[in-house]
């Protein structure tokens, strides 16, 4: 788990060395191990390490192979490549370390992006060809890794945070699709548009080339929710719990110890089960906070439950307030982008604890999104209106809201309403609910919760990973039949494997996550930071919000909730903050 930076120039060779120092700062928390640097015609590459597969100086990046012709920095885990390394071997191919790195290296020159189908992990990578001088960029299936570009004219700059690829002095506008994204779909700019003009992230299952004979993209994977063999509950049980098993098997590769993010959830429930079966001791660790409006800021009772059952080592957090006030804007300052989820403050606080006992940790996102576990799925199954279904339940703002919302300058479109027209759209499921799942778990899961994980864990050189999103378990959740995933509230299947694995009282539970009740009621503290910034002379000057619109939500801070339960005052607020954090 690493973060890189890169420049690429067709024809000269004019690079800033003080940008390249500057992207190598911002990157420093993503690998807090070692440094590294090329140039050579056309381009010009930093890198920074996270010592997790192989801890020798043998899989430093940039990792550059003469003989071949290659020069390649690469962030992410390929668990799959001590298989990969036999097949090379058997190719011929010679290695002089012990990691996945040269692995792909040596995988890209015996089959170019052939090989990308091979691959078992996450991943976002950059390889050039020194013979002919052409780029190409990668990122995996379900974009657990980030991969950010700035195209420029003559070519590109690319880094796996976008503050990475903030010059000195450059400050990017902000975008109205960007921005109607955000205020409406939770969040989530979807790829390649990010909330800043000329900034664009490669889509999660894509590559692209750039050369002499211009830019090629090309989607390499995506699951087919049509194809539903016929199979009984018994048996469908059977291939999830082989699946996950060795999906959490799978993640456990690493040269470091390995823990995990238990929350008392059925999702960190079961990879903590998962676990305890191959390895007698696991360190676990889960975030509390102080509750607020009626709702508790903790899950430990579950969370200890879960501890206890399995033995493991395990390691509580709590927050007050006061620690929870000092740390937002620092944990704003880790987003590569503004995020709206209260729990971007959790996962923060949760991986400084976790970072200073183990360097890996195995955390549950992708279950709710991959097995229905949300409350928007059961009324997509039996919808005549599958946009107008999804837009009621998931949507932050009507389009009514969004006019009172914004300034007229920033009203150019319904762009969240149609992105989703034309995704529901797509051929490859045909079910409604099919259609949002697939949505949620190619677009929202990777702008929400799994950038939250990776920005929040990367905060401090910590690798996060999510057994729920093998490609292999995804792609078997996406065959199922929706009667095995809706009842019962969602993840039916998923719950009667939890049945034979962990204590009832845990699958029975009420959905929960990581709390933050003064975040989603704001109060107090919380809600003086709130208004201070928005009614802030750099606000103001945006003209981004109507004052009218926030003078009523201050009227009842506590009841501007969304759909979702997110506070849209915090919504707001955290944009502004974010803005002011990069100088923007």
């Amino acid at each position: 788990m690493c973060g890189f930076y890169g420049h690429y120039r067709q024809g000269d060779n004019h690079f800033d060395p003080q940008q390249l120092e500057r992207a190598l700062q911002q990157l420093t928390p993503r690998g807090p191990d070692a440094e590294g640097r090329y140039q050579t015609n056309g381009l010009l590459l930093g890198h920074r390490r996270l010592k997790i597969m192989d801890l020798s100086d043998g899989s430093a990046q940039p990792m550059v192979d003469d003989t071949l012709g290659l020069a390649m920095v690469f962030n992410g885990a390929i668990y799959n490549y001590p298989a990969l390394r036999q097949e090379l071997s058997a190719l011929g191919y010679t290695f002089h370390s012990d990691g996945d790195t040269e692995v792909l290296l040596k995988a890209f020159h015996a089959w170019g992006p052939q090989m990308l189908p091979r691959l078992n992990g996450m991943f976002a990578l950059a390889i050039y060809n020194l013979a002919d001088n052409s780029l190409f960029l990668a990122r995996d299936r379900l974009g657990i890794k980030p991969l950010y570009l700035k195209p420029e004219a003559g070519g590109l700059r690319f880094a796996s945070t976008l503050p990475a690829l903030l010059g000195k002095g450059e400050k990017p506008a902000l975008s109205a699709k960007g921005l109607d994204f955000y205020l409406n779909f939770h969040g989530v700019t979807p790829a390649p548009d990010t909330v800043l003009e000329g900034i664009e992230k490669l889509p999660p299952g894509y590559w692209q080339r750039f050369g002499s004979k211009g830019t090629e993209r090309q989607c390499w994977w995506q699951p087919d929710f049509d194809h539903k063999p016929v199979l009984s509950e018994a048996q469908w049980l059977d291939k999830l719990a082989h699946s996950l098993r060795g999906a959490v098997k799978r993640r456990n590769l690493a040269a470091v110890d390995v823990g995990i993010l238990l929350s008392g959830g059925l999702d960190s429930s079961l990879i903590t089960a998962l676990v305890s079966e191959v390895h007698p001791k696991v360190q676990t660790f889960s975030v509390g906070f102080e509750g607020a409006g009626g709702e508790e800021g903790d899950e430990f009772r579950y969370s200890d439950l879960i501890a206890q059952q399995f033995g493991t080592e395990h390691h509580r957090i709590r927050v007050d307030e006061d620690t929870l006030l000092k740390e937002l804007l620092p944990a704003i300052s880790a987003m590569s982008e503004p995020m709206v989820s209260h729990d971007c403050i959790g996962f923060y606080l949760l991986s400084r604890h976790v970072a200073r006992h183990c360097k890996v940790v195995q955390s549950g996102q992708g279950a709710d999104e991959v097995f229905a576990g949300y409350h928007w799925y059961p009324p997509m199954q039996d919808t005549s209106a599958p946009v107008d279904c999804y837009r009621q339940h998931f949507f932050d703002r009507s389009i009514q809201e969004m006019q009172e919302t914004l300034l007229p300058p920033w009203q150019q479109g319904d762009f969240a309403g149609d992105f989703v027209k034309s995704h529901f759209a797509m051929p490859g499921a045909t079910l409604a609910i099919d259609k949002a799942l697939r949505q949620d778990s190619q677009v929202m899961l990777v702008d929400d919760p799994v950038k939250r994980v990776d920005n929040m864990t990367m905060a401090f050189g910590l690798e996060a990973r999510v057994p729920f999103l093998d490609h292999e378990l995804v792609e078997l959740a996406a065959s199922m039949p929706p009667h095995l995933k809706v009842p019962g509230g969602g993840k039916y299947l998923l719950r009667q494997l939890g049945y034979q694995l962990l204590p009832n009282a845990v699958i029975d539970r009420p959905k929960g996550y990581f709390p933050v009740p003064k975040l989603k009621y704001i109060q107090g503290q919380v809600l003086a930071l709130v208004k201070d910034t928005l009614y802030s002379d750099r606000a103001k000057a945006r003209g981004l919000f109507n004052p009218r619109y926030l003078d009523r939500l201050f009227s009842a801070p506590e009841k501007a909730l969304t759909p979702l339960g997110g506070n849209k005052l915090w919504q707001l607020a955290s944009l502004e903050l974010w803005m002011q954090a990069h100088d923007l």
